[in-house]
């Protein structure tokens, strides 16, 4: 089954160090799912040791499955709080109003 990634995706990947190859996997063999905030959205999770992988996806008007984000948590919360770039944020807001 093929996946496509949009940029803002893949660099969520990059920027929390998960490959695509877990993202992919986790979309394909999730433990779960849930519906996703954008209408149409499913947010696929699978547990990996330590971390859960989550991943966003929604079907194209082709059919085809979209990922347009993807994070992971930790069982422990670490002090590290991390703040999203505004650049990102905008992107994020551009995708969410495309797959409306």
């Amino acid at each position: 089954m093929g996946l496509i990634f949009t940029n803002h995706a893949i660099n969520r990947l990059h920027n929390r160090g998960i490959s695509q190859e877990k993202a992919y996997e986790t979309f394909a063999h999730p433990d779960g799912q849930l519906n996703g905030k954008i209408p149409g959205s499913v947010k696929f999770y699978k547990k990996y040791d330590e971390q859960r992988i989550e991943v966003v996806a929604k079907k194209n008007e082709k059919g085809e499955w979209v990922v347009f984000s993807c994070w992971s948590k930790l069982k422990e919360k670490t002090p590290f709080h991390y703040q999203e770039p505004l650049l990102q944020k905008i992107i994020g807001k551009l995708v969410r109003k495309i797959f409306k």
